[in-house]
C-alpha cells in the first residue's frame, strides 16, 4: 500500500520529507505558508447604497436645500434652487449683464392687476414650469382680475394661490400654462455689499427692462403697509394705470411715496442702486451667475406722493425682499395663506 491511516484518521504522506519535482514547471512553487482558509476578496457594492451616494452627490452639486434639489427632479410644479456659485449664465457670457439678461428674462413676467381702485402694473418671477409665480402682495392684493405676460408675448389669466402681507409676498398661478422657463432661486445669505446685481421687470409697462447696479446695503428695516391698510393707501397713490406699484414705505423714520398708514409691517431688505421704477415691484434682483437673490419691492420716488407716474423716477434707492425669505415662505403660500 502506498497510503496508510493513523487511528485518528489523519492522512499520512509516505513521501513526506522528500523533494518532489513540480508537475508543471510553468506553475510557480507553492507558498511557504498558506492559511487553511484564504479570505475571499470583498466585492465592491454596486447596489442601492452606491446609487443613493450618487444621488446625494448630484443633489449637492445642484446646491441649495436638499429638499428643493430632489423636488426639481420630480415634477413641473417644483422649484429650482441653488447656491450663488451655480452658473445659470452660459460660460461664454459669464459675469456680464447681457448674459444674465438673456438667461433670466424668459423667467420674468409683466403683471396687470385690475381692482375697484384702478389698475396697476407690476412684475413677477416664474418659479415652476407649470406657471407658479412669485410677486409682491401689493401688486395683486384686492385684484378682481390678474393677467401675466411672458417675455415671448404670451398672455395668461392668473389666480392668487396665497398671500403674506407681513412679508409683502404673493404666489399666483397661471391658468393652462406649461413648459415655462423657471428661474433658479439663489442664496441671499452669501451676499456682500458691493456685489454686482441685475434687475429685470416692467417699469411703466415697459416689459423686460434690464438695469444693473450693486448691493448697497444689507438688512435694511423697511416698513410697508399690510393688506388691511391698503385701501387707505390706494386712495392716495393707487389711482390710474401704472401707479399701483408706487407702494408707500418707511425707512429711517421717514415715509416715501405716500402715507404708510397705521397698519404696517417691517422686514429686512436688500438695498440696491440698480434703477427701479413703478412696475418693477415683484420682479427679480439677480446675481451675476443668473440666480434670483431678491424680489424687488420698494423704490424711492423723488416726487414723494407721486401725483402722476411721470413724476416718478429712480434715484438709486431700491429695496428687495431677500430670496431666502421667499423660499422660507413658499410652503405657506402654496397652502393658500391669506395672511
Amino acid at each position: 500500500m502506498t497510503e496508510s491511516f493513523h487511528r485518528s484518521g489523519e492522512y499520512e504522506n509516505p513521501y513526506e520529507g522528500q523533494q518532489q519535482a513540480p508537475v508543471n514547471p510553468e506553475w510557480p512553487p507553492p507558498p511557504a505558508y498558506a492559511p487553511a482558509h484564504a479570505p475571499h476578496p470583498k466585492k465592491r457594492n454596486r447596489g442601492p447604497l452606491a446609487l443613493i451616494a450618487a444621488v446625494a452627490i448630484v443633489a449637492a452639486a445642484i446646491g441649495g436645500g436638499t429638499a428643493y434639489g430632489i423636488q426639481e427632479l420630480t415634477g413641473n410644479d417644483t422649484v429650482a434652487t441653488s447656491s450663488t456659485s451655480t452658473n445659470v449664465v452660459p460660460s461664454s457670457q459669464k459675469g456680464t449683464v447681457a448674459g444674465v439678461a438673456k438667461a433670466v428674462s424668459p423667467s420674468i413676467v409683466e403683471i396687470s392687476a385690475d381692482s375697484n381702485a384702478g389698475s396697476s402694473t407690476g412684475s413677477g418671477v416664474i418659479i415652476t414650469s407649470g406657471g407658479e409665480i412669485v410677486t409682491n402682495n401689493h401688486v395683486v392684493a384686492g385684484a378682481s382680475q390678474i393677467k401675466a405676460t411672458t417675455s415671448d408675448g404670451k398672455s395668461y389669466t392668473a389666480k392668487v394661490v396665497g398671500t403674506d402681507s407681513k412679508k409683502d409676498l404673493a404666489l399666483i398661478k397661471l391658468e393652462n400654462a406649461s413648459g415655462l422657463k423657471a428661474a433658479t432661486l439663489g442664496d441671499s445669505a452669501g451676499l456682500q455689499v458691493g456685489d454686482q446685481v441685475v434687475a429685470i421687470g416692467s417699469p411703466e409697462g415697459l416689459s423686460g427692462t434690464v438695469t444693473s447696479g450693486i448691493i448697497s446695503s444689507l438688512d435694511r428695516d423697511v416698513t410697508v403697509p399690510t393688506e388691511e391698510g391698503q385701501d387707505q393707501g390706494q386712495q392716495q397713490w393707487g389711482q390710474g394705470q401704472g401707479q399701483g406699484d408706487q407702494w408707500p414705505f418707511e425707512f429711517g423714520g421717514r415715509q416715501f411715496n405716500g402715507d404708510t398708514g397705521s397698519d404696517t409691517t417691517t422686514y429686512k431688505a436688500l438695498q440696491t442702486d440698480a434703477s427701479l421704477n413703478p412696475g418693477n415691484s415683484g420682479g427679480a434682483l439677480i446675481d451675476m451667475n443668473g440666480n434670483i437673490i431678491g424680489i424687488n419691492s420698494a423704490m424711492y420716488s423723488p416726487a414723494g406722493q407721486a401725483s402722476s407716474s411721470s413724476d416718478a423716477g429712480s434715484v438709486g434707492l431700491g429695496f428687495a425682499i431677500p430670496i431666502n425669505t421667499v423660499k422660507a415662505d413658499l410652503a405657506k403660500l402654496r397652502a393658500g395663506s391669506t395672511d
